[in-house]
């Protein structure tokens, strides 16, 4: 007899415990099914899961779990991105050692993910730290060095003075260092590169193959990589300038501007800035504070622009007898072009604020199209421009430009273009078209003990040698002491200290660790063979890769991604895999967020965790007060949980006294999966009644069904066919929601099959046995619908109802067309008029209802590109036209 009460606690660890011991998720890459590989973003091991783990690994449980039920061999394996400076800063706390820190912490997340019943291979389990996993790595480091793909060489750097390491741009946000917060510095140091920018342009234009990825990520990825053409232009030095400078270069992407330039501007860290400080200290002062003030492009544009006249002019390239002041200028980067641009105030508005602030001439040289030949409208635009305060940027055509008058911009870049190229100036052309790109090569050199060691020797005799096959792995020691400011590995009396593997000379190891991006740019693919005494095994990976749906924040929509597709390119190169792309499918799922709680009020209230608050409400209004106290407790914002507000819940708490099921639950129905989720009690204790609703109808109705796999009797019933309609119905669209990764709607869709049999449940027993037949099938399929949401309760339900095998070993069900043929017609969905394909939906369905599933079509996500439909036109029962 069925428990009246659904009991999570005992059932989870019941069924958690047969899976394992049956060894049902465990992947073969012997399989003869057809592949298919899911993956989440691995965590960092802090010590305990959060609402977003949940979130994020419930979501790929959901896909394994399906697609397994689907036919496939599912590869969905777990790792721990464990290498990093929090677990220094630990170690330097806490007087533990970061090896002890991470395991400890990897130990307890384990245990905690494992009670949220993930289909996870555990066989294939490893942290980045794993020794066998970094000596994978360095053996890459190698293979990539000898491909010309890493390289040292000297560079000016960020450097974090509190965590003492170098950081990416990328890593300095508002001038301060990611992770410590603290003001970064400018240094130069000897690092190491990957050359990422050797992959430039397919990086770039393999983006429009990748499809099922966000168009908002593949915008980041475009923007960041950053294609530019234009031209590299010489500017002639008057006067006298320092010795070996005789001209500026310029790369700029508006030359069709040229005639409205007004000044020149170089990097602080160009080398005529350099050579001219060496002999002002006033402008060595200038470049210091530059310095001082940020380094990342996001915090120069937003920074007061501030600039250095050095007294040098140069000669404009068309017109000699002009000449251009020159300006160390803090809003220039090194990085980008050449270090060195020439302003063009009235068509840049960076160049406008500049040339206002320094009394600069603000000449303009492009008019709106709509009054250039209206000498009225031309005269009043002038009139406006030169009272104005912001730039004119968009297209035109020429004026005040000699020979560019009238034309449009295409046409003036490239008579400029021409122009340049027959000049010359020193014996080279005055001006060379160049392709420019923002993206940068990676700099992966970090000055801390945490980290994979870069296997290379300095060797006074020999230089950089690197460290043989034979004696890889280079391992890091484990008796360092963080009691001194800088890298342990500088200080260690022994570990650097080797002999060259060349000379036999006394030698120094690299004490620089990579940057942890690297560790987490090739996981998915280490993940095909774990085991493998190489980096992979190239059949295993070829055969598994790319990930077919891989699942992560917006947050790594950058970096992550796009070291990780350098890395695929580099592997290949080096015979490692064959493949260029590493994701073909992308999910970016939204965060978990919670209203905030604070003790007194205003910027000096205590902030508060849910678990000290009771929440009231009366009249339809919300109130708090404090458990301990019954003090009023003011109820805040509703932003993202973090440990800093307090608004985070534990998800060990929740599954205690919920169950896991009913955490998944909620975190898959309460909003679309790529927006966010708002965590309430009330909407967990929602979850949770049905969960025992659910378990109440399979527990009371189970034993009054036909025996399982009985046949149905002859005849007809109205109330049968209603209720086997409805379960196919939902059967369908639960397929097709969670395909699209759209698990909310398969929930809904749930929500209303239980209802349809709970009233079909309280037609008496026998009374109609067609009925009967129906109710045993709509609560098989309900059943197997749920098992990849709420895998337990599923196998709960699945053994009451008689089933001696697992549902989880059970195919995904086959919805019965000949039922809905009625319910389901074809529209043609044409893209401005022409046919791109078909959508399959309900009869019934209304107007809004077309316009949304046409929206979610492949193909018309794809013709949109982003932006809205001009309109929607529907025909009802006829055809649908999107114009775009």
């Amino acid at each position: 007899m069925a428990s009246e009460r659904y009991n999570p606690k005992e059932a989870e660890a019941r069924w958690q415990s047969t899976w394992a011991e049956r060894h049902i998720y465990e992947t073969r890459n012997d399989d003869p099914r057809p592949k298919y590989y899911v993956l989440e973003m691995f965590p960092y091991p802090s010590g305990r899961i959060h609402m977003g783990h949940v979130r994020n690994y419930a979501m790929g449980d959901v896909v394994a779990r399906y697609m397994r039920a689907r036919g496939h061999n599912v590869l969905h394996p777990m790792g721990w991105d464990a290498f990093g400076l929090p677990a220094e800063n630990a170690a330097i706390q806490n007087s533990i050692n970061p090896r002890e820190w991470t395991y400890q912490n990897i130990a307890a997340m384990r245990d905690q993910l494992k009670l949220m019943g993930l289909s996870i291979d555990w066989t294939r389990e490893f942290a980045t730290c794993d020794v066998d996993y970094y000596a994978q790595q360095q053996k890459l480091f190698l293979d990539l060095q000898k491909a010309g793909l890493a390289y040292r060489r000297k560079s000016r750097v960020n450097w974090d003075p509190v965590d003492n390491t170098v950081l990416a741009n990328e890593q300095v946000i508002d001038g301060r260092g990611w992770r410590s917060g603290a003001l970064v510095e400018q240094r130069e140091l000897t690092q190491w590169f990957f050359r990422i920018t050797a992959f430039n342009d397919d990086l770039l234009a393999a983006l429009d193959g990748l499809d099922r990825w966000p168009e908002k990520v593949r915008i980041m990825q475009r923007n960041w990589i950053g294609r530019s053409e234009g031209m590299r232009v010489r500017f002639a030095i008057n006067d006298r300038p320092p010795e070996g400078f005789d001209h500026i270069e310029v790369f700029t992407t508006r030359h069709d501007t040229l005639f409205g330039a007004s000044f020149l501007a170089v990097s602080p860290d160009h080398p005529l800035a350099t050579a001219l400080a060496a002999d002002r200290p006033d402008l060595a002062d200038f470049i210091a504070e530059c310095h001082r003030a940020g380094t990342s492009e996001e915090a120069l544009e937003t920074a007061e622009k501030h600039g250095f006249d050095t007294g040098l002019t140069v000669a404009h390239p068309i017109d000699k007898n002009l000449k251009l002041p020159v300006y160390v200028a803090n809003f220039v980067l090194m990085g980008y072009g050449t270090g060195a641009i020439f302003g063009c105030p009235a068509h840049d508005q960076r160049d406008f604020d500049f040339a206002t602030k320094y009394h600069l001439p603000i000449k303009p040289v492009v008019a709106p199209l709509e009054v250039i030949d209206t000498g009225a409208e031309f005269a009043a635009w002038i009139e406006q421009f030169s009272t104005g305060d912001e730039a004119y940027v968009d297209d035109g055509r020429l004026i005040n430009s000699d020979f560019l008058d009238g034309m449009d911009v295409p046409a003036a870049k490239e008579a400029m273009a021409a122009r340049l190229e027959a000049m010359t100036l020193n014996g080279h052309a005055q001006g060379v078209r160049e392709v420019n790109y923002r993206l940068r090569d990676w700099g992966i050199s970090r000055q801390r003990y945490w980290g994979c060691p870069i296997p290379v020797i300095h060797c006074p005799t020999c230089d950089i040698v690197p460290v043989p096959d034979a004696d890889l792995p280079v391992e890091l020691p484990h008796d360092v002491t963080f009691g001194r400011p800088g890298n342990p590995l500088d200080h260690h009396p022994t570990w650097k200290h080797v002999t060259c593997p060349k000379c036999g000379g006394a030698a120094t190891r690299e004490t620089d660790t990579m940057d942890t991006f690297v560790d987490s740019s090739w996981y998915f693919a280490r993940f095909t063979a774990p085991w493998a005494k190489t980096p992979t095994e190239p059949d295993a990976a070829n055969a598994w890769l790319p990930v077919d749906q891989y699942i992560g924040g917006i947050e790594h929509a950058i970096l992550h991604l796009l070291y990780s597709r350098f890395f695929t390119r580099a592997m290949k190169a080096t015979g490692h895999l064959d493949l260029d792309e590493p994701f073909a499918g992308l999910f970016t799922q939204g965060m978990v967020v919670h209203e905030t709680y604070r003790l007194g009020t205003g910027q000096n209230g205590k902030w508060l965790s849910p678990a000290e608050i009771r929440l009231e409400e009366h009249d339809g209004k919300r109130s708090a007060t404090l458990l301990s106290t019954g003090e009023p407790v003011e109820i805040g914002p509703i932003e993202k949980m973090s440990k800093s507000r307090r608004n985070t819940v534990d998800p060990s708490d929740i599954m205690d006294s919920y169950g896991a099921d009913t955490a998944r639950w909620f975190m898959l129905s309460d909003s679309p999966p790529d927006r966010d989720v708002i965590w309430t009690e009330e909407g967990v204790a929602g979850a949770f009644r049905f969960v025992q609703r659910v378990w109440r109808l399979v527990a009371e109705t189970a034993p009054h069904l036909p025996a399982a796999d009985s046949q149905a009797p002859a005849g007809q019933s109205d109330a049968a066919d209603a209720l086997r309609k409805a379960a196919h119905k939902a059967l369908a669209a639960v397929g097709d929601s969670i395909g699209l990764l759209r698990f909310n709607v398969a929930v809904a869709r749930m929500y209303e099959l239980v209802n349809a049999i709970g009233a079909a449940a309280s037609t008496p027993p026998g009374k109609d046995p067609l009925l009967d037949n129906a109710l045993r099938e709509a609560l098989e399929l309900l059943t197997r619908m749920m098992a990849p949401m709420m895998p337990h309760l599923a196998e709960e339900c699945w053994a009451t109802l008689g089933h001696e095998n697992l549902v989880a070993d059970s195919p995904w069900p086959e919805f019965d067309g000949s039922i809905l043929v009625e319910d389901v017609i074809v529209l043609p969905v044409q893209v401005n008029g022409k046919k791109r394909g078909e959508l399959t939906i309900s009869s019934d369905a209304s107007q809004g209802d077309v316009e949304r599933a046409v929206m979610a079509l492949d193909f018309v996500v794809r013709a949109l590109g982003g932006n809205d439909p001009k309109k929607i036109v529907v025909v009802p029962k006829r055809i649908v036209n999107v114009v775009v």
